[in-house]
């Protein structure tokens, strides 16, 4: 008797605007102003999986979201805001997504703000 093969694994991982598009996320914010938009992931692995997202400014954590439990093919959004801490010109912001248990990270996505006074 033949298995189906199982696809690729993979998850989508990705950062929208507060209008759901792949742009219009902030990129200026103020000092102690926070930074609003949406953050997604569909799960394609196949199987039941945990994740946990660390958000970082310059590669200092700012923040930390999961664990999120999704089923294969299931769909998680969530509107997000990160306040920025300190000024300064194209801060990189990070978003590096964990499955459990490891300790790299599986994926990441980067923008870049201007923090002003």
């Amino acid at each position: 008797m033949l298995t189906p093969q199982v696809g690729e694994r993979f998850t989508e991982f990705y950062v929208l605007g507060l209008d759901g598009k792949a742009d219009g996320y902030p990129q200026e914010v103020k000092l102690g102003q926070e930074a609003k938009m949406i953050l997604g992931m569909v799960n394609h692995e196949y199987e039941n999986t945990s994740y946990r997202v660390e958000v970082t400014i310059d590669g200092v954590r700012n923040s930390e979201i999961g664990p999120i439990v999704l089923a294969d093919k299931e769909k998680w959004e969530k509107q997000f805001s990160l306040t920025p801490t300190s000024v300064g010109e194209n801060r990189k912001v990070e978003f590096l997504l964990y499955k459990t248990g490891q300790m790299e990270p599986y994926l990441s996505l980067r923008l870049w703000i201007d923090v002003k006074q």
